[in-house]
């Protein structure tokens, strides 16, 4: 089991000082949509060349023109990248097919998919190496969160690894491994605490010893 933490709501520089902090204690840097949005994908290619050591993710939510974007993301230095389970079967081959290509691994964001099951069922089909359940921001707002949805696409998933993501805190995630993640994706439950480092490392040491 890994930890991904997830950086939304920052710039580069803040971006770089969060992870500095936490560096010791995750496996996976997540460059979020935001970030991607608002400074490109220069953000993932800087927070690579800072950080060597950490793989980095560029959450994408790739809809369209998957092996492009996929072949763009890699040139930056993304390790991972996402595309959307509602996305075409086509669409999901081809970001698969690229990055096989260019030796990366693609991560399938399963947000707002109706028939999470099947859907899952049938990602797993198509070569990819993670498929995530994800609550957005909008529906954590509202209370829910992803843990379900995790135990529902473990009972089908064969190939793929699977994750987790929305709304993970420290006093959650005691539930969250009971139904054995492969990766668990943290946002907030670390950025937005006082003490960063210390949420990270008790994080770390929870999974560690799962």
């Amino acid at each position: 089991m890994e930890l991904q933490l997830a950086l939304d709501l920052v710039d580069i520089p803040g971006a770089k000082q969060v992870i500095k902090d936490v560096e010791p204690y995750i496996d996976i840097v997540e460059i979020g949509t935001p970030v991607v949005i608002n400074e490109g994908l220069r953000a993932v290619k800087e927070i690579k060349e800072a950080f060597p050591n950490l793989r980095v993710l560029a959450d994408l939510k790739i809809m369209d023109a998957a092996g492009y974007e996929v072949m763009k993301a890699s040139e930056a230095g993304a390790d991972i990248v996402t595309i959307l389970g509602a996305s075409e079967d086509a669409s999901i081959r081809g970001a698969v097919e690229e990055a096989r290509k260019q030796g990366r691994q693609i991560l399938v964001d399963m947000i707002a998919v109706k028939n999470l099951e099947q859907r899952a069922r049938e990602v797993d089909e198509l070569g990819v190496d993670y498929i995530c359940v994800h609550t957005g921001y909008d529906l954590q707002a509202a209370g829910q969160n992803s843990f379900e949805d995790l135990r529902t696409i473990k009972r089908v998933v064969k190939n793929a690894k699977t994750a987790v993501a929305g709304g993970i805190k420290l006093e959650s995630l005691p539930e969250v491994i009971q139904a054995e993640p492969d990766l668990v994706i943290v946002g907030g439950g670390i950025t937005g605490q006082a003490d960063q480092k210390a949420a990270a490392s008790e994080m770390q040491r929870l999974i560690r010893q799962a």
